[in-house]
């Protein structure tokens, strides 16, 4: 049977946000259609808002609604380190554990050959652009543990080791309560590799 077209629309609009199938889009967009009209109306807003008012940070590339962000304008971090990320997301996963303060650098992907993504597509000149503040004493490159972050990262390394800044890699391998048993060899090299002194 043949949807009424507003609901296929709404059924196509889901299924382009990522992990959403046929099924799951179907459920979501009868679950809309159940909604009350303002709730519906303030998410629509709200869809369109975080589109049109949000930009990227001048200076490290995060996502914000002011320019430069406010972890960039907050002088209370720590100016001297600068932590690489890929995305924009996992700048709000390493705020949610309270433990870093310093500054952030967000590439907007990693380096990948077969996709035709060179350092240039990223946001690796700008990063490089950023190191030459004689403030900047240690960059921490926090990429995916991935074939392509693990590329980013040695790339970035390869650029900013020869200016005698210090250039560290966060530790990767077992997560807090897993299990031996289920992690790949891939993981346990990890583990092994980055393991530290009790």
């Amino acid at each position: 049977m043949q949807y009424p077209q507003p609901i296929s629309k709404l059924i196509e609009g889901f299924m382009k946000l990522p992990g959403i199938g046929p099924k799951t889009a179907g459920r979501l967009a009868f679950f809309v259609l159940d909604m009350k009209e303002d709730d519906v109306l303030d998410f629509a807003k709200a869809l369109v808002h975080a589109k049109r008012d949000l930009t990227y940070c001048s200076n490290c590339h995060f996502i914000t609604d002011t320019d430069p962000c406010r972890i960039c304008e907050d002088k209370q971090r720590d100016q001297s380190i600068i932590c690489v990320v890929q995305d924009s997301k996992d700048v709000i996963a390493m705020e949610k554990m309270r433990e870093y303060s310093g500054q952030y650098h967000v590439l907007h992907g990693a380096i990948s050959p077969m996709d035709g993504i060179g350092p240039e597509d990223i946001k690796v000149p700008e990063l490089i652009k950023r190191l030459q503040n004689d403030e900047v004493k240690e960059v921490i490159i926090a990429t995916n543990p991935t074939i392509e972050g693990e590329a980013t990262a040695m790339y970035i390394s390869r650029l900013v080791k020869p200016s005698g800044m210090r250039v560290t890699r966060i530790a990767h391998g077992l997560p807090v309560g897993g299990d031996l048993e289920y992690a790949d060899e891939v993981t346990l090299s990890k583990a092994i590799e980055g393991r530290r002194e009790l």
